[in-house]
């Protein structure tokens, strides 16, 4: 999510920006924290489990690979080959030292997931790899800053849409070959998605169609047992507010919430470990969950 106007923040950020997107999380000043510095405290919720996580290499998807690792899964995930090879290589680095010797190494698979075949290839390599997916947590995005209308180009809107919603569709359908039981999704869309957002039109527009998709999908499944909710996350400093926003606004980023300030990684991460938990979210399905600080969106 975008900032606001400027105004007095608890926390604030230098300007900064990044030419490439997705923008590269190792480069970042301030560092984003993916793990609280308060010792999180695992409790098996995830043990024996196996999860795929898109975009997990850094940012949200990052900090919820390492909690999933933590609580006992074993953990894949998606990034971009080249720009964030980086990233990736850290990721990977963190889940192994986090993880538990009963859940197996993470693998990492690079992807272009706006298209069809290139979703089904991730699930097929995932597959391969651990026989079964017993969580799936569609995360990658993409977002871009909009002065008018005039920039939504039709090549634009598509890959928005693409990455947005369309690898959402195709990734749990190929997914739900391999889910049972049990299982679960999880999908991340954004408070924007309620609150609307005039300087990121299209993803916002990709955000609502996210929540309608996630309500949808769990009316279906309900019977096969499978849970399906999302996680509508506020202003967070991740690596997506540097590749799209104008220097000076990542200075007030978080300053429109009631908590003034933008979240850490870390605080949105325990939302999908209990979406994702049966012991803990075994009544859940069609829901939306909202670390947003402190916003109001009565939904």
């Amino acid at each position: 999510m975008a900032s606001g106007s400027s105004c007095d923040c608890e926390s604030k950020f230098p300007p900064e920006s990044q030419p490439t997107q997705p923008a590269k999380e190792y480069l970042m000043n301030p560092l984003p924290q993916p793990l609280n510095p308060k010792p999180y405290k695992p409790t098996n919720k995830l043990l024996g489990k196996v999860a795929l996580v898109t975009g997990g290499d850094s940012g949200i998807g990052r900090s919820v690979c390492l909690h999933f690792a933590m609580e006992g899964a074993t953990v894949g995930f998606t990034y971009v080959k080249g720009i964030e090879d980086v990233d990736k290589d850290e990721t990977i680095k963190l889940i192994k030292q986090l993880k538990p010797p009963s859940s197996k190494d993470p693998i990492a698979i690079q992807a272009d997931l706006g298209y069809e075949s290139e979703c089904q290839r991730v699930v097929d390599e995932f597959v391969k790899e651990y026989e079964t997916i017993d969580i799936l947590v569609n995360n990658a995005g993409v977002q871009y800053y909009t002065n008018s209308m005039d920039d939504i180009t039709e090549s634009r809107l598509e890959n928005v849409f693409r990455t947005n919603i369309f690898a959402y569709f195709f990734l749990a359908r190929f997914s739900l070959n391999h889910m049972k039981r049990g299982g679960c999704v999880i999908n991340t869309t954004s408070v924007a998605a309620y609150t609307g957002n005039g300087e990121l039109v299209d993803y916002s527009a990709t955000k609502g169609a996210i929540v309608s998709f996630t309500r949808s999908l769990s009316s279906m499944l309900v019977e096969r047992g499978i849970r399906v909710n999302a996680v509508a996350p506020g202003p967070v400093w991740t690596p997506l507010q540097v590749a799209v926003m104008p220097p000076e606004r990542t200075t007030t980023l978080g300053c429109e919430v009631p908590m003034k300030r933008a979240a850490a990684a870390y605080e949105i991460a325990p939302s999908y470990v209990f979406l994702a938990s049966e012991g803990c979210s075994s009544y859940f399905t069609g829901q939306v969950l909202h670390p947003n600080g402190g916003l109001i969106v009565n939904a």
